[in-house]
């Protein structure tokens, strides 16, 4: 144990060298910031839960699956993957029958939600069963019977309607009209069930699942239990006889996520920002500090010669070095779990906001995270540390105080390996994305911007060595400050590469992120502005009434009307045991393909859209690249409900991304989704005002820019990870500069003592530091181009796109920030000298 207890050395050294380990300290505290931010989200989303409010009162509830599975790999090597499904999975209503006669079931009732229009308002509608779990009473009047209903007082209040009275209303199955039997007050579990604003309708519950368009079919089964049943024997006797039905039984909280669909899609988001980008977050965080660790071994080469000449063995280094992590790296990560809490609470609200986690899941804070980003920055501290004192400690006495006065440029044969290595891996994983199409051409562009940073890293010396030097051509002759700077970046070539290499991370990964949305987000809508050749769009917050379309039709001076009912699917992609489910917009067209031609141009590459019908698709080239299949082939897919189907690919077509990547005939998807009525009505020709009654109409420019103006909605994503990761690095960029800055006191003390006056010495720093940004732009918008144009160019079949004043900010930003980091502790220093 005494060697895990700081010595004397280690201790004297942070007394004596504060600014040093104040730059570790704050770097290890940044790592620990993302390390326990990231950790708190996926821990979230691993155990995100939400209550049970509508079926609260029944103690447990039998539901389809709600995810999709794919099975990859064979043997061992055998795994399978869950993915949320688009749409609501349903069972058969026969299984409350079975329920029903399970021993300790005191009822057993079919669940029905399905939105009903009336008007221009919307119902949500229910069967009338639920009220026996719900709370919902009766005020007035009966229950319904086939061709009844019984509503609330605020959707009698909007029709105008009481007990006798009839109300049209249109369903899945279509305009009628129904007789108000009587009126009720909504119990907590339609209330909280997410009843529209114009009020809840309940429904006879032989006819509701037609009227819900799914016949034969409920969204649960919800079963309530005799007095003195236990819970788990009930679930245990109803998953035997419902086994072989699809159904699953819940309790407890799992009763939440099946009233609560977005839970799925909750835990997919928390555990891939918690997981996959955390876990280049904290690759990030422990490589930049890291080099700032290196950077304050390697500031102390002399004070670490002159103790082995002076006798100091090398195991006293050693130890001397790892106590310096002992006494920083804890504290440090201490501090920095504090605001990577608020990290995570401000990055939990902001997917609150937007709908991305429902509000009843609350954000877990553990104390899991928080160890592993303390311990984190200590596993970093120490290995940094071995790493950068191994040479100060076995070095030869007699060479120590020679080797600490020259520096050397040229890294180890083991680091100029690795870093080789990696330069060549990444130029392979360019040229085998360059070659790629779909999401292979991502994949592989994510391990061109990881190699190409490895590379950097372990070859920084050299690397910033010969930056500086062609950078320097054109300083030559400019005067003795830029010369001097130039020359004295490449004789301390390692203290270059030490500032370079977190700034390369910065522009590199925020470029990388930020452009890759900017290139889609300009690809999506130059696509969506030329494919809608509709003369009017037609949408409702509802949906269209189903007459809407054989409306627009006989409407004088209408050549073409074309219903699309929007919805996702996921398809398969990927290649071998690397294959995932990827959510792909899909619209279900009313009429033909000849139809849809006239009112939205797919830009059809291969096959024809006459075709499109039932059990034949057309697809957008992106995902028949990632899918690997082509005109004729069988595209395997999972429907909005999660029902398994693999129609044929009829054409194929480019407009992919700002349109639906899938294409098919409306009643191969309608019975497939919870709404059916009609997203957006496409008409060509005829005049707006006759299309009014329908819903809003706009022009297909009005529409265009709508729909985009929703999709940068979705950007803050891309624009967040992108300020953590370029935010970070940038930190960890000044950090490492003001530490250099304060290392060369004696050096600027020198250099006034010669006659080099103030100002001099503060222009021969600000060109150093104008060096090492422009070095590290370059170097990060190389890489991040390398990343981007074959990604780009896979996913869209375009250029990356490159918003000139974002580009323009990343720039002046990096060059802002190496000044400042430069000029002012450099103030500070020559202030104290002159003192």
């Amino acid at each position: 144990m005494r060697r895990l207890v700081p010595n004397g050395l280690a201790r004297a050294a942070v007394r004596f060298r504060p600014a040093s380990f104040a730059g570790t300290f704050v770097a290890l505290m940044m790592a620990a910031i993302i390390v326990s931010a990231c950790g708190i989200l996926l821990e979230t989303g691993a155990r995100a839960s939400v209550p049970a409010v509508r079926y609260a009162k029944a103690p447990v509830v039998a539901a389809a699956d709600q995810y999709a599975r794919l099975v990859t790999g064979s043997g061992d090597s055998r795994s399978e993957s869950a993915y949320p499904l688009p749409d609501t999975a349903r069972v058969d209503v026969t299984s409350a029958g079975k329920a029903a006669r399970v021993p300790g079931v005191k009822a057993a009732v079919a669940d029905f939600t399905f939105p009903v229009r009336r008007g221009d308002g919307a119902l949500t509608g229910h069967g009338w069963g639920s009220h026996a779990f719900t709370g919902t009473a009766l005020t007035s009047g009966s229950a319904p019977r086939a061709g009844e209903v019984v509503l609330d007082a605020v959707a009698a209040r909007a029709a105008k309607a009481g007990v006798g009275d009839t109300v049209t209303l249109e369903t899945a199955a279509g305009r009628a009209g129904f007789r108000v039997s009587g009126l009720a007050k909504a119990g907590p579990g339609d209330v909280a069930g997410g009843a529209s604003g114009d009020g809840t309708g309940w429904f006879a519950d032989a006819g509701s699942p037609a009227l819900a368009g799914h016949p034969g079919k409920a969204d649960a089964i919800a079963v309530l239990a005799e007095d003195g049943t236990d819970t788990d024997a009930l679930a245990s006797g109803l998953r035997r006889a419902l086994a072989g039905s699809g159904a699953r039984v819940h309790t407890g909280d799992d009763r939440g996520a099946v009233e609560d669909r977005g839970l799925g899609y909750a835990r997919e988001t928390l555990t891939g920002l918690g997981g996959s980008f955390g876990g280049i977050a904290t690759l990030v965080a422990v490589f930049t500090a890291s080099g700032t660790v290196a950077l304050s071994v390697a500031q102390r080469a002399q004070a670490f010669a002159l103790l082995r000449a002076v006798g100091a063995t090398p195991r006293q280094i050693r130890r001397a070095v790892a106590s310096e992590g002992l006494l920083v790296a804890p504290l440090a990560g201490l501090v920095g779990c504090l605001p990577g809490i608020g990290l995570a609470h401000w990055w939990f609200g902001q997917l609150k906001d937007r709908g991305a986690v429902p509000d009843p899941v609350e954000l877990h804070v553990s104390w899991i995270p928080l160890v592993v980003a303390v311990g984190t920055g200590l596993l970093t501290a120490l290995t940094a540390g071995w790493a950068a004192g191994r040479r100060p400690a076995r070095i030869k006495p007699g060479q120590a105080l020679t080797e600490a006065s020259v520096e050397r440029l040229r890294p180890g044969v083991i680091r100029t390996l690795l870093g080789l290595t990696a330069l060549v891996g990444g130029g392979f994983f360019t040229v085998f994305a360059a070659a790629s199409a779909g999401e292979d051409a991502a994949d592989a562009a994510l391990g061109v911007v990881m190699l190409f940073m490895l590379a950097v890293a372990l070859l920084g010396p050299p690397t910033a060595w010969l930056c500086v030097t062609l950078l320097g051509l054109p300083l030559r002759g400019q005067g003795a400050a830029p010369e001097l700077a130039a020359a004295n970046s490449r004789a301390h070539a390692r203290r270059t590469a030490s500032a370079i290499t977190p700034l390369v991370l910065a522009v590199a990964f925020a470029s990388t992120l930020a452009f890759m949305h900017t290139s889609e987000s300009h690809v999506a809508a130059e696509q969506l502005r030329d494919g809608v050749t509709a003369d009017h769009v037609v949408t409702h917050p509802a949906g269209l009434p189903a007459d809407a379309v054989d409306r627009a039709a006989r409407a004088p001076g209408v050549e073409a009307a074309v219903g699309l009912l929007d919805a996702q699917v996921l398809v398969p992609v990927g290649s071998g045991g690397d294959r995932w489910l990827q959510h792909s917009p899909a619209q279900g067209i009313t009429g033909s393909g000849a139809q849809l031609a006239k009112v939205q141009d797919l830009d059809v590459r291969s096959g024809s859209l006459d075709r499109v019908g039932e059990g034949r698709i057309a697809v957008g080239r992106t995902l028949a690249a990632s899918a690997k299949v082509s005109v004729g082939d069988k595209l395997p897919m999972y429907l909005p409900d999660g029902t398994r189907t693999a129609p044929e690919v009829v054409a194929v077509y480019g407009r992919g991304l700002g349109l639906a990547a899938v294409t098919m005939d409306r009643a191969s998807l309608a019975a497939h989704v919870t709404s059916g009525f009609d997203s957006t009505l496409l008409v060509r020709g005829g005049d707006a005002e006759a299309l009014a009654p329908s819903g809003t109409v706009a022009d297909a420019s009005g529409y265009a820019v709508e729909r985009t103006t929703d999709r940068e909605l979705n950007a803050w994503a891309n624009y967040t990870m992108a300020a953590v990761l370029g935010g970070f690095a940038a930190v960890a960029a000044v950090n490492t500069l003001v530490m250099a800055v304060f290392d060369r006191r004696r050096e600027l003390g020198v250099l006034r003592l010669v006659g080099a006056t103030r100002r001099q010495v503060m222009d021969m720093l600000r060109w150093e530091g104008l060096l090492v940004a422009v070095a590290g732009v370059v170097l990060g918008t190389a890489i991040a181009a390398a990343t981007l144009i074959p990604m780009v160019r896979g996913l869209t079949d375009g250029t990356p796109y490159v918003p000139p004043l974002v580009y323009g900010s990343f720039v002046a930003g990096a060059v802002g920030l190496v000044l400042l980091a430069v000029t002012l502790p450099a103030r500070a220093v020559l202030r104290r000298r002159e003192r």
